[in-house]
């Protein structure tokens, strides 16, 4: 079951780049802007701190020129900026400012602007000529990190369900905390040595240089990993100490408990929770939050294995689990509302954005989680109720055998009459062997129950650990997405002196009784040459593709139009770069979607292109 857990996660590893979580709010100059005289500095301003690389800037002037720069550095000390100093004279034209940070929550974020001095050039420099962005370092970036979360939640939970579930033969989870700590030890590691080529977007054979590890141990995650590290090590010692123990005291509880919150915090201290509003409260949250993740989910697993793996588990500790479980999934609640409401900011994100989306996805596996779980505790309950049952007739045996004891001696104390006494005792004694029997098949009967249970309750622990994968990996994704709160405030303020870095568009459509949804980018949506994209979604949200999409823009207050886009299908998006919209105003885009070769629709929507 692990395995088919690696793989999924393998596979959601490799389905994209992470996205970045620090918003760009506003640039100076801004994004377009024309200035009469060249600016000696250029500063950007994110929603949340960010870490400045060797290389967080590059400015091409027009003739694609690389410009001498300053270095990168925090503009008036302010964490949440980044700054750099250009020469005296930069002549006139457009330049290209190329940028990439690092977010505070640990994960690297790159665009580009412009902007012109004296009058526009007729060319541009690519935007494209940011730091290349390497597919292969990020997904397996990515890849070690969802590895380095489920093998912690299997070693913090299968150490917490010996040290206080107490199940009877508790080597049988030795192979379960090992994985767990070699697993961890390992994609730790691994994500310490992936850590520079990933916030620099290169190969992974820069990871080799001889400055790629000390710088990273300078940045806040290469130092939150390198203490994981620390703490894996301590782990490792503590777990040998106590090797062979059946019972744990207050000072081996205490210390785990502290390896544990350590390790919670090498994730709490280099992610979401130690950005935006709130930290200390959040960071608090955070860990509270992977601890219950990780005891429900890893005791779970060591649940699991206990039940497939030990013939003589009773129902004590499946009970203590239960309690244990019940309390972790309450701390997941209080913590998941909270995060939820931190990270969301308004009920409009939780569909308006892709971290509300996810949410919700998650929402529903946790709901699902909690019917199982229901359905595993009455399976426990069951079970303890045929073990109670089993031992009623063993008292009742140990009753009888105590009165048929008593009456020996009374039979022997009376000569003749005593032995004539005997048969009525023996007669007793017999009748005692038939509640015996009856006994024994009545403990048959309770065995055949108890054994029926106990599978009962493996299928629903074994769903049950399936769903919780399934929530432990919606979890990962969350925290690869840009929050909803964040998104919201880049939305509000990305756009300083009302000029757009591009202008998006959603136009829902039907066709009969399928339908869907088109987007489509202008870039920059300004007057002049505009590059298109159009991306086409089915129904369930999902991508789709259709046989023909044409678009067409007409300018009614000047007599202009229709201008046909000439949209082409570039596989996976339809799109063109040269679409040329002369004049400033409100234009209408007339969308048109063909489904099929006879089925097709338009729909009209009001586009505003600025100057």
């Amino acid at each position: 079951m692990l395995l088919g857990s690696l793989l999924v996660l393998l596979l959601l590893g490799t389905a994209g780049t992470a996205s970045a979580h620090a918003a760009l709010e506003s640039t100076d100059p801004a994004d377009g802007s024309v200035l009469k005289s060249a600016p000696r500095t250029v500063t950007l301003t994110f929603s949340e701190s960010v870490a400045l690389l060797d290389d967080s800037f590059r400015v091409y002037d027009p003739d694609n020129r690389r410009v001498k720069t300053s270095s990168a550095h925090h503009a008036k000390d302010a964490g949440d900026t980044a700054s750099v100093t250009l020469p005296a004279k930069l002549g006139t034209g457009t330049f290209t400012v190329a940028w990439r940070v690092v977010s505070a929550d640990s994960h690297p974020v790159s665009g580009a602007f412009t902007f012109s001095i004296g009058k526009p050039s007729p060319t541009t420099t690519a935007i494209t000529t940011a730091p290349t962005e390497e597919p292969l370092t990020g997904s397996l970036y990515d890849i070690a990190r969802y590895f380095a979360y489920i093998a912690a939640a299997l070693l913090i939970g299968t150490a917490t369900f010996v040290a206080l579930c107490r199940p009877p033969n508790p080597t049988v989870l030795n192979k379960p905390i090992l994985m767990g700590w070699w697993t961890l030890l390992a994609a730790t590691v691994v994500l310490l040595i992936l850590r520079a080529p990933y916030e620099a977007g290169t190969g992974l054979a820069t990871a080799f240089e001889p400055s790629a590890i000390p710088k990273t141990l300078t940045s806040r995650p290469g130092m939150a990993l390198a203490a994981r590290v620390v703490l894996i090590a301590a782990t490792a010692f503590f777990l040998l100490r106590l090797r062979g123990r059946e019972r744990f005291g207050r000072v081996a509880l205490g210390t785990g408990a502290v390896l544990a919150v350590g390790l919670a915090l090498t994730w709490a201290s280099a992610e979401h929770a130690s950005a935006g509003i709130q930290v200390p409260v959040a960071m608090t949250s955070a860990v509270l939050h992977l601890l219950a993740m990780s005891v429900w989910l890893g005791g779970l697993t060591a649940l699991l294995t206990v039940l497939y793996r030990s013939s003589d588990l009773d129902a004590a500790p499946v009970a203590r689990f239960s309690r244990l479980a019940f309390a972790s999934v309450t701390v997941l609640v209080v913590t998941g509302i909270y995060q939820s409401w931190r990270g969301l900011g308004s009920w409009n994100a939780l569909t308006g954005t892709s971290y509300g989306r996810i949410l919700l996805v998650k929402l529903g596996a946790v709901t699902l989680l909690l019917a199982v779980a229901g359905w595993s505790r009455r399976w426990t309950g069951r079970l303890v109720e045929a073990e109670v049952q089993l031992r009623v007739p063993e008292l009742v045996r140990t009753g009888a055998d105590g009165a048929v004891a008593s009456g020996e001696p009374s039979g022997e104390s009376s000569g003749g009459a005593g032995e004539g006494a005997s048969h009525p005792g023996d007669g007793s004694k017999g009748g005692g062997d038939g509640a015996q029997d009856r006994g024994d098949g009545s403990q048959d009967r309770g065995d055949g129950s108890k054994d029926r249970y106990r599978r009962g309750l493996r299928r629903s622990v074994l769903f049950e650990v399936g769903v919780g994968v399934v929530v432990l990996v919606i979890t990962t994704l969350l925290t690869n997405t840009l929050p909803g709160r964040a998104a919201a405030d880049a939305q509000k303020t990305a756009t300083p002196a009302g000029i757009p870095a591009a202008s998006v568009t959603t136009v829902p459509f039907r066709v009969g009784n399928a339908g869907g949804k088109v987007q489509i980018t202008l870039d920059p949506g300004r007057v002049g040459e505009n590059s298109v994209e159009a991306v086409v979604y089915g129904p369930d949200g999902g991508f789709a593709t259709v046989p023909e999409l044409r678009l067409s823009f007409t300018l009614a207050a000047q007599k202009i139009g229709p201008l046909d886009a000439n949209v082409k299908d570039e596989g996976g998006y339809w799109g063109t770069n040269s679409l040329n919209l002369p004049i400033a105003g409100t234009w209408t885009m007339k969308v048109t979607v063909r489904t099929t070769d006879v089925d097709q629709v338009s729909v009209s929507r009001q586009v505003r292109i600025v100057r």
